[in-house]
């Protein structure tokens, strides 16, 4: 989801909720603590240099249980990080606290924005000798069926040292 996206959404709301990948919300006293731009420069396994810029939201429930965020309030937010980040209209990414820092994509259901899990990924699929359609089809590998000697013939009687009998 683009920051665009959420700013119009946010016109349209009366309460934000963010959802977790498990269905379930974050407390409503959440704080929108940070609204920044993240600039990643690498170099992936190919050898290719990469640079990849998100806008970073990071979520973090408070013990201040009478306060809520609401949709006006982070629009301000935004649209004042707008004006100081020089923030383009790119893809959202989400931080909040489970276990550890966990990051997010953004996407909106028509009440909910729903916090989607990410997944890392070879990004030289081509250069690690990794065909695009191999790495698919190791993510739905089924096991595969082996045929075995029953020891029973096609009329259905036993062989002789077939091992039915």
């Amino acid at each position: 989801m683009k920051l665009s996206d959420v700013k119009t959404v946010l016109t349209n709301l009366e309460t934000i909720a963010f959802q977790l990948p498990n269905g379930e919300l974050v407390p409503n006293h959440f704080h929108v603590t940070e609204v920044g731009k993240i600039t990643k420069n690498f170099i992936d396994c190919g050898g290719t240099i990469r640079n990849e810029e998100v806008i970073n939201f990071q979520l973090w429930n408070a013990d201040d249980y009478d306060h809520r965020l609401h949709p006006e309030k982070l629009l301000n937010i935004i649209e004042l990080s707008e004006k100081v980040l020089e923030l383009k209209d790119q893809e959202i990414e989400v931080e909040y606290q489970g276990q550890t820092i966990e990051k997010f994509a953004l996407e909106f259901d028509g009440k909910n924005f729903l916090l989607v899990n990410k997944a890392t990924d070879c990004l030289a699929k081509d250069k690690c000798g990794i065909e695009e359609d191999a790495a698919v089809q190791l993510q739905r590998k089924e096991p595969k069926l082996q045929m075995v000697n029953t020891g029973i013939d096609e009329g259905g009687t036993c062989t002789p040292g077939g091992g039915c009998c």
